[in-house]
């Protein structure tokens, strides 16, 4: 139901905007389509929500989500989140933007979120015992 609304409004915007090519693509698409760019926030106080954070980076552009990373057992901030912007230049220009400034009383760094890492991509083989001998048996 979901797609089918952004199919309309992608329809109705490129209706509207018969211009260029780059201008007809909507950018409402662009979370259905799986095109975001995310932004690691760290440094954050504890005190600091999402919808704060949403509102401090939506200057800089179309913000899709804002997520602050608590822990588990407290549900308590561990101090650094997540925002994912529309597009590359948006996400570029809040990172040079807001990297150094003071949010909530604290000092923020920004810099573009990076996959995690397999811990079992990086692991050694376990040793199984000795060698087998080469040889004639």
């Amino acid at each position: 139901m979901a797609i089918a609304a952004l199919r309309e409004a992608s329809r109705c915007l490129s209706l509207a905007s018969r211009g260029s090519p780059a201008a007809a693509r909507p950018v409402l698409l662009a979370h259905a389509r799986g095109i975001t760019y995310k932004l690691f926030i760290g440094g954050l106080s504890h005190f600091a929500t999402e919808d704060s954070l949403a509102e401090a980076f939506s200057r800089y552009g179309q913000v899709i989500e804002a997520t602050i990373v608590t822990d588990k057992v407290t549900n308590r901030p561990k101090g650094f989140g997540f925002v994912k912007f529309a597009s590359e230049e948006e996400a570029n220009n809040a990172r040079e933007e807001m990297n150094g400034k003071v949010l909530n009383g604290r000092v923020i760094y920004v810099d573009i979120a990076r996959a995690k890492q397999d811990p079992a991509a990086d692991a050694r083989p376990i040793a199984r015992g000795p060698p087998k001998p080469i040889g004639n048996d």
